[in-house]
């Protein structure tokens, strides 16, 4: 059996309570040590068979789960944040299909929501942003052109964009011209919820400059949206006290 379990956004105290038990039962664990924290490891059994898959191809991976299950042991792919978004789980998935070899997912916590408790935001404020979208630049991957930074931009709601570290001048300017103002909020969290983080509070226009300024290069998380700085937003009318729900009755005013 083969569990994808999600490391969380990088502080070992983040995993699941699943994902942990997960590891601590695992006779062999393939991790993703580019961005794994090498501390859930320590979760792991003595006799743990233990595999950084940084440098191994798609093939390799497959190989040693097609050894363990034919050995009668359980394999952990420790994945980085949560596997569904960018982890690349999908191919290994479908290979494991082929062979015949069962598997299931234990999610994790993304960057985004580990950036966002960071900074203590909500993405979702009443009239500012009902709407988070998770989208990323354009680099050796593709991108669907459907899926333009701009056609995103355009909606000028909550966005949370990975992997784009290293392209921000290109991305500020194409946020701008997607619709967001310059002065537009925005945040860089690098390495989010792990003992180096770094979050800086800029603007769409500083994204760059923010960067340089502090020698930011990967690994991190932008944000963008007026929900950054909360400056004006509607109450939730689900506490309102003129507002019904299925537990309250709505209160009349004196």
């Amino acid at each position: 059996m083969v569990y994808f379990v999600g490391a969380g956004t990088g502080a070992v105290d983040l995993i699941t309570v699943r994902g942990m038990r997960l590891l601590e039962k695992a006779d062999v664990i393939i991790y993703a040590g580019s961005l794994v924290n090498p501390q859930l490891l320590e979760y792991a059994k003595e006799t743990c068979e233990i595999h950084n898959s940084a440098k191994l191809t798609l093939e390799e991976v497959i190989l040693l789960m097609k050894q363990a299950e034919k050995e009668g042991k359980m394999t952990v792919r420790l994945h980085t944040g949560e596997p569904s978004i960018y982890g690349a789980v999908r191919e290994q998935m479908d290979l494991l299909d082929q062979c015949k070899i069962a598997y299931e997912s234990c999610p994790g916590v993304s960057a985004c929501f580990g950036a966002a408790a960071s900074l203590n935001l909500e993405y979702t404020l009443p009239d500012i942003s009902q709407s988070l979208i998770i989208t990323r630049m354009e680099g050796r991957t593709k991108v669907p052109e459907k899926e333009s930074i701009e056609s995103f931009a355009a909606h000028q709601t909550s966005m949370a964009i990975y992997l784009s570290t290293g392209m921000l001048e290109e991305l500020g300017r194409r946020l701008v011209a997607g619709g967001y103002k310059k002065d537009t909020p925005a945040a860089l969290v690098y390495k989010a919820t792990w003992p180096e983080e770094e979050a800086y509070i800029c603007t769409v226009a500083t994204l760059a400059k923010t960067a340089k300024m502090h020698g930011i290069t990967k690994t991190a998380l932008v944000i963008v949206g007026e929900a950054v700085t909360h400056r004006q937003y509607g109450k939730s009318r689900l506490y309102a006290a003129d507002f019904s729900t299925e537990y309250r009755k709505a209160k009349e005013e004196v």
